[in-house]
């Protein structure tokens, strides 16, 4: 037990890797994803912020985030809007996909927090404020799945034997 004055030490560390092809939106799912940490009680010095170009490349930089030993989670954000191609099939689909290799392979938990909408008014919508703040929601998302795995552990494992 810590006696009084004791500094308990930092806390996890967070990456926050954001596709910006959207500038506005990314700004917004940022903001909002820095809120939700700090609304737990997880410093702003304690989030780092990686910017990518866009969803598509999400998973190689969460990957990286992820294989560092740095951070506890990797809150993924962005937003892809259909356009009139199957652009938008492709990109969603191996954004998610990859998200979920990553943090499958790695053991690190990955928020999908990747906006994928028909149009930019749903898209703000659902980038900042109010209870459809993705990027609040996967902040949120990510501490609780950080925190489950040492509660899943076994005692033995925990006790090192």
């Amino acid at each position: 037990m810590a006696e009084q004055g004791d500094d308990p030490g930092p806390g996890p560390e967070f990456a926050i890797c954001v596709g910006t092809f959207y500038e506005e939106l990314a700004e917004r799912l940022v903001n909002g994803a820095i809120d939700g940490f700090d609304e737990a009680g997880v410093s702003a010095a304690s989030v780092t912020t990686h910017e990518v170009p866009g969803a598509f490349e999400l998973p190689l930089a969460a990957r990286w985030c992820a294989e560092s030993g740095r951070y506890a989670g990797v809150a993924c954000l962005g937003a892809v809007i259909r356009g009139e191609t199957n652009h938008y099939d492709y990109v969603c689909s191996e954004a998610a996909r990859g998200v979920m290799e990553v943090q499958l392979s790695t053991g690190v938990p990955c928020a999908f927090g990747v906006i994928t909408c028909d149009t930019m008014e749903q898209a703000l919508a659902r980038a900042g404020g109010g209870k459809r703040d993705q990027g609040r929601r996967a902040a949120m998302a990510l501490m609780r799945m950080a925190s489950l795995k040492p509660a899943v552990r076994s005692p033995q494992s925990a006790d090192g034997a």
